[in-house]
């Protein structure tokens, strides 16, 4: 169900943040840095897909990212909740429970056999499509499945992640460039802001990322 009263959207952001830090989704890895979907480097990542495991959590984080999404894109604004493979799909299935609506998934590529589909489950042509992820970085990674979702003939003019990294400029112009707004409950700063003091000797080094990775990624690479 939809719950019929929620927090501010700042103390969503802090909540969300502290729950991250609470189930250890936050990584950190300074001298060999993780590779993200974009394929850049980063010294930090988020793991959201730990979030399935953790029932409260889980349960908290859905009840913000659909009340977000609704209070901002609209109280009967989509037909449809699609979930991208394969970190969008349990996200978008427990935001298209409580929204009452259809879910469906969509493939990063044509699975090669069968129907060869990218759609899994029912769309149809003029369906409003809500995308769910679960984070997004540069959101490059989001245009081909708003693509594979328009080639149905559904619209999709928004997608919701539970975590946005929130440093990269470009994003939200990619994005809405697209025709793509976007949603979200948390960036890197609330994170930051929550973070456990066991953890002051690394931030330094995030600081200097999250303040500018271009400049960091081009600095490693000197070195």
């Amino acid at each position: 169900m939809i719950p019929s009263t929620y927090p501010t959207a700042e103390e969503m952001a802090r909540l969300t943040a502290r729950m991250l830090w609470e189930i250890e989704a936050v990584n950190f890895m300074t001298d060999e840095p993780f590779k993200l979907a974009s394929g850049q480097l980063s010294p930090v990542y988020i793991d959201c897909r730990k979030l399935i495991s953790f029932p409260r959590i889980r349960s908290t984080l859905m009840d913000f990212l659909t009340v977000t999404v609704m209070r901002n894109a609209g109280f009967e604004a989509f037909d449809n909740i699609a979930g991208g493979e394969t970190a969008g799909i349990p996200f978008a299935a427990l935001v298209a429970e409580r929204m009452g609506l259809p879910m469906t998934y969509v493939r990063k590529k044509p699975k090669g056999y069968g129907r060869n589909a990218r759609i899994e489950g029912a769309m149809t042509e003029g369906q409003r499509v809500l995308l769910v992820e679960d984070l997004t970085t540069d959101g490059g990674s989001k245009l081909s499945f708003v693509d594979a979702i328009r080639d149905t003939g559904a619209t999709c003019g928004h997608t919701a992640v539970i975590f946005y990294y929130g440093i990269f400029p470009e994003t939200i112009k990619t994005l809405g460039d697209h025709g793509v707004d976007l949603h979200h409950l948390c960036t890197w700063w609330e994170v930051l802001a929550e973070a456990p003091a066991k953890h002051a000797g690394v931030l330094s080094e995030v600081e200097s990322f999250l303040k500018d990775p271009h400049a960091w990624r081009a600095a490693r690479a000197e070195g």
